[in-house]
């Protein structure tokens, strides 16, 4: 059986046992997709929170976060990096889909 989390490190990645964020195996690698980034807002199980979340990204866990940190700078909110999903504090979508469309990446905002 291998070790998913330690508590000194956090999760860890199953075929390498090293902590997710310092990964070299494909575990590590980003989700194949379509290329298409798409961004939505949810609410559910955020405590009435609205959310905005970009999925879909493919790149190295670098370029999604330096991602990360201009959407936060540019919109001046919260966010963080959970999963190949960026997360963002606030009802953010449009603006978002405006912004990432700007930097050159082919975007769809999905959901209600």
């Amino acid at each position: 059986m291998a070790l998913v989390y330690s508590t000194q490190d956090g999760r860890l990645c199953p075929a390498c046992n090293q902590p997710l964020d310092d990964c070299t195996c494909k575990q590590g690698s980003a989700p194949v997709g379509d290329g298409i980034i798409r961004v939505q807002k949810e609410k559910k199980g955020r405590g009435g929170k609205t959310v905005t979340c970009i999925t879909g990204f493919e790149g190295d866990k670098k370029a999604l976060s330096d991602l990360c940190k201009k959407l936060k700078k540019r919109f001046g909110c919260g966010g963080a990096v959970k999963n190949w999903v960026i997360e963002l504090q606030g009802d953010l979508a449009e603006q978002s889909v405006t912004y990432l469309q700007q930097l050159g990446h082919k975007v769809k905002q999905s959901g209600a």
